[in-house]
Order: structure tokens, then sequence, then C-alpha cells
């Protein structure tokens, strides 16, 4: 199904990049990953229009065509009350205008069939304090996604990812950081990479415009105290 289909995976060269791109590779795919990190195809910054520009030239003068682009690059995260305001635009050049940047280069050059999945968060909907780079970023990509899918209707699908917390060092936890999931353990990298293999595959043809939020369950679990033996501790908030 994807043997000799090209596809595009930021932030590629650890974590749940690399388990996409490595699942890729497994049914046959040729993967470009653009990182910071050393990989074998492109080191660059998404933060730079003009790497952007390079690396989807690079693409297009070795493949012809792209299949699937994978937006995954992880934003920067720091809160309100130490991001500066350079360190926020970067968060978001690196989390939205990049994605939406690199599916403007490639738009010309999708296959038939073509799919873009957009890696979000469950933060994209809930918060933990000290966060606002991350989670405007992650919130900016999942409303992105649509816009995208009404752009490119009838050429290319996109779609998101939100996922909960995921452990990139496939760590089996046990007790309460597992059991407080509905699904009873921690995500691994490879439930986001087996649901963007999916969503860019033929069985996925009538999804688009969907975010798909994978985190076990948490988002849908109301929490409060003393209930079902949830104490929240330190009383109220300064």
């Amino acid at each position: 199904m994807f043997e000799h289909k090209i596809a595009v995976v930021t932030g590629g060269a650890k974590g749940i990049g690399k388990a996409i791109s490595e699942e890729f590779r497994k049914v046959g795919a040729q993967v470009c990953v653009i990182d910071l990190l050393p990989n074998d195809y492109y080191i660059g910054d998404l933060a730079d229009q003009a790497v952007l520009e390079d690396f989807a030239a690079k693409v297009i003068a070795d493949w012809g065509h792209v299949d699937f682009l994978i937006n995954n690059a992880l934003p920067l995260m720091k809160g309100i009350d130490s991001c500066t305001y350079e360190e926020f635009n970067y968060a978001l050049r690196v989390g939205v205008a990049a994605p939406f940047y690199l599916a403007k280069l490639f738009a010309p050059h999708f296959a038939p069939g073509g799919a873009i999945v957009n890696i979000s968060s469950s933060r994209d909907r809930m918060s933990q304090p000290q966060t606002e780079s991350y989670t405007a970023a992650k919130g900016g990509i999942s409303a992105l996604t649509h816009a995208l899918a009404v752009s490119l209707a009838g050429r290319v699908r996109v779609n998101s990812i939100s996922p909960g917390w995921i452990d990139t060092d496939y760590t089996v936890y046990h007790g309460p950081d597992a059991v407080q999931q509905p699904a009873g353990r921690v995500g691994t990298p490879l439930d986001i990479a087996h649901m963007v293999l999916y969503l860019c595959s033929d069985k996925a043809g009538f999804i688009t415009g969907e975010n798909i939020c994978i985190d076990g369950g948490m988002t849908r679990q109301m929490i409060y105290h003393n209930d079902y033996g949830w104490t929240l501790q330190g009383g109220n908030r300064p």
C-alpha cells in the first residue's frame, strides 16, 4: 500500500516523529525527515522560511512529488511568567507557520490520494499552568487542520491527531500513573504512528478535517474533589 510513496516527516529524528518515520519505512515508503537533530535527510530549523523553501525544493528535486506530509515537529513550551515575545513567536513559527507553509509549498506536488496529518496535542483543549507557547501552537494547528481540509478539498485529505501522555522511552508505568487513565496505561509513540499510517491509507478515504484525540480517555474523564478517590492537594490557589 505504501511502497514507493514519499512521506515527509518534520521532527522525525526522535520520539513520535522517529516512530512515524520507522513505521513508514517498514511498509516501503521513502521518508524525508527535517529536524534540528542529526538525521539522514535534512538538518534545519523549521522556524526559518528559507530552510522550509530549500527543504521542499530538495524533496521535489529528489522525488518529483509528495504523498504524505506529517507535521510533527515540537514547539517550544514556556509559560506566561518566563516566555518572551520572541520565544512565543518562535513556538508559533515551528508549530503553526511551518505546517502551513509546507502545505502551501507541497500543494502543487501532491500525488493523487495525498494526505496531511498534523500532530496536535490534547493540550489543544486543556492546559497545565505555564504552557502558553506550546498550547497556543497546538490549538493553532488543530484549527489549521480543518481550514486546510476545506481549502484542499478534492486534492489532499487533512487530519490531525491530539496525543495525550505519550512516553517516548516506552517506559511501562504501574500504579496511579497507569490506573488514572481509562485505558489503563500510558501511551507510546506507536499508538500515534499507527494512526498516522491509517489516516494516510485508502481505508481513511472518507476522513478529512478531523481531529482524533489519542489520550487513553483522559480528556473524557470528569474529575471533582473527593469524587472516586480524587483529592485536590494544596487547597485554594493563591
